[in-house]
């Protein structure tokens, strides 16, 4: 039986939307500041281009319908956030970018009652920003959670924490944070995590300095953040005590297919805006698009993009299946963090000078993509995970076979 991979009517009228509003009200903005987001207005850009987005009908995509979302399914969010993506300011405008993105979607499938009504519903909307609090300086938590240092002590009513974090996405501003804090063990137990969920105005928790780094389109930065002697009332548990390494699952694995989605959007203008270029550049006797490298590159960014989404479409479709896909999503995001920063690149030698300046957006895209073979997991520790789960399916195998 074929497997169709076509979408709803309903769908492909909202990625039909969505492509023209990033590209018509979205993409200006971004091109007049440069796509750096800070230059651009901050939190004030962010309120105005989500009340548009709103207005046209494309706003939250993802988020659940009765927070004023659209609720798409993993495999129908990815075209969606791909064209949204095409713009480094779409995902802010419909409120689909990191970190709030992947929070809405732990919170619709974690948080209590109670807290989707004081946390998801204003976050979903729009009315606030948030920000998951996980990694810390060495030799904390990093590509290895399990040296998770930030301590949760339980006292009277609930529990305070302590501990130092930084390369927090979207502190500055945020209005909420998830903290994950240890409630037992050591730093190197791969158990004893917990979810805390706490508003940024409460004591204790300050806002440090923004991290300078290669990206400027991530709205609030990525900051240090100190938590000293916070109190977390217990209703502010997020799920289960010591529970907070299985949570971590439930956002991280769709989180990280969410980055391919706009990222691989990111890539596609860079490829169009390169192949606009050599089709119309006189150069060496005729068009640079004629000569025989310039296609390798173009055929070669032809294939990356639709390996990258033939890689998504398979880790989305067991998402929704109702699998962890750990080593879906592991292969999708490795494949994807490189075959994108690859297709910026072939762009940007196909344009020569234009490419490396700020007259196409070409630099801009490439500084904000290369992140991506960090964050999320390093592409060595995928390929670490990857191998190990591989060589152990391979080992029980053996071990069944003998007995």
């Amino acid at each position: 039986m074929a497997i169709d991979l076509t979408f709803d009517p309903d769908i492909e009228k909202l990625i039909e939307r969505t492509r023209t509003f990033t590209r018509e009200h979205v993409l200006p903005i971004e091109d007049r500041f440069l796509g750096n987001v800070a230059d651009a207005g901050g939190d004030r850009l962010r309120v105005e281009m989500q009340a548009a987005a709103k207005d046209a009908g494309v706003f939250a995509p993802h988020a659940p319908v009765e927070y004023g979302g659209h609720g798409l399914s993993m495999s129908d969010r990815a075209p969606v956030f791909e064209e949204a993506g095409y713009s480094l300011f779409g995902p802010i405008a419909l409120n689909l970018g990191a970190p709030d993105e992947g929070n809405v979607h732990m919170l619709a499938h974690i948080a209590s009652a109670a807290q989707k009504e004081q946390f998801l519903a204003p976050l979903a909307r729009g009315d606030m920003r948030s920000a998951f609090a996980m990694t810390e300086p060495a030799p904390g938590a990093g590509s290895d959670p399990s040296a998770l240092t930030t301590a949760a002590e339980q006292v009277e009513g609930g529990w305070k924490i302590n501990g130092h974090k930084w390369f927090i996405t979207g502190a500055d501003g945020a209005g909420f944070f998830i903290i994950m804090a240890r409630t037992s063990g050591k730093p190197g137990d791969r158990g004893g995590a917990t979810m805390f969920l706490a508003p940024a105005d409460t004591v204790g928790i300050t806002v440090g300095r923004h991290i300078g780094t290669l990206d400027k389109a991530m709205i609030g930065g990525h900051c240090e953040v100190f938590f000293e002697n916070v109190f977390v009332p217990d209703e502010n548990v997020l799920g289960a005590v010591d529970e907070g390494f299985a949570y971590a699952q439930v956002r991280l694995g769709p989180a990280r297919m969410t980055h391919v989605m706009r990222w691989l959007g990111a890539s596609r203008r860079a490829h169009d805006i390169a192949v606009a270029q050599v089709a119309q550049r006189e150069g060496f006797g005729g068009k640079l698009g004629d000569l025989g490298m310039v296609q390798k590159m173009v055929a070669d960014n032809e294939i990356d993009i639709a390996a990258t989404r033939a890689l998504l479409i398979k880790a989305c479709f067991e998402l929704d299946r109702g699998g962890h896909a750990s080593n879906e999503t592991s292969i999708a995001k490795t494949f994807a963090a490189e075959a994108i920063f690859r297709i910026v690149d072939r762009s940007i030698q196909m344009c020569g000078g234009l490419g490396v300046s700020d007259d196409l957006p070409l630099a801009r895209l490439s500084r904000e993509v290369r992140p991506f073979r960090v964050y999320d997991g390093p592409s060595e520790v995928h390929r670490w995970a990857i191998a190990k789960r591989t060589i152990g399916a391979a080992k029980r195998a053996a071990r069944e076979a003998q007995s």
